[in-house]
Parts: C-alpha cells; structure tokens; sequence
C-alpha cells in the first residue's frame, strides 16, 4: 500500500536517502520491508541527532546490512574491515542495552530479517517484549 501512495507523492527524502545508504551498504532496498525501513527512519532520527540525516543513515544501513547479510557475505560487499566494525558493533550493542544499536539489530531480529549466524549471537529476553 505504501508504494500505491509513492506512485502519486513520491518517496519521502528519508526514505529515499535509506534506501541509497542500503544500496551502499551491499543491501537491495527491496529485501527490507517498508515498515522496517519506517521504523528505522525514526529511530534514527530519535537517537542520532549529532549526525546529519545522511550519516546517521549511512550508520544504521551498514549495521542493518551486517544483521541480515551475516559477516562473509557482508564482506563480500564491503571489505573485511567494515564487516569487523560491524562486528564490533553488535558486540558492544549487546553488551550496552539500550542503545540504538541495540534496537537495530532487534529490529532485524524481531522482523525475521536477521541471518542465523548474527541471530545466534543475540540474546533476547522474551518478557521484555
């Protein structure tokens, strides 16, 4: 339903600058659902208000892109460099809570979208839900 409205409105500058730093990121921008891409819109715009919109994007795209791609194919795309910073990240989201890593990469979980070796990786309390 939502690309019946772009046919017409348009994609939004957000979604669009999304899906540039998802291409970016090694990630075709139609494997991520539209309410996926939404909710990953305002996180960031709630959590990275130091960054401009396209940083914070670019961001949230290349750690999302490690969440589903998974580390080898991740840096296949990229390097192995970025697939270790991406490592990195999941590591110390996990370690830290509440952060917008952290939401990230439940995102990912929670939706289905995230590989299995990552997946194995998180540790989900179901009655925080």
């Amino acid at each position: 339903m939502i690309r019946f409205f772009d046919m017409f409105l348009g994609r939004s500058t957000a979604m669009r600058a999304l899906d540039d730093a998802l291409r970016a990121a090694g990630l075709h921008p139609l494997i991520v659902p539209e309410p996926v891409k939404l909710t990953v819109i305002q996180l960031t715009k709630r959590h990275a208000a130091a960054q401009t919109q396209e940083a914070a994007f670019a961001d949230a795209a290349q750690l999302l892109a490690y969440c589903i791609l998974g580390h080898e194919q991740f840096a296949d795309s990229n390097s192995s460099e970025e697939a270790g910073r991406a490592d990195q990240r999941v590591e110390a989201a996990m370690d830290e809570g509440d952060t917008l890593d952290a939401k990230l990469i439940l995102l990912a979980f929670h939706a289905g979208l995230i590989s299995p070796e990552v997946a194995d990786r998180v540790e989900v309390d179901e009655s925080e839900g």
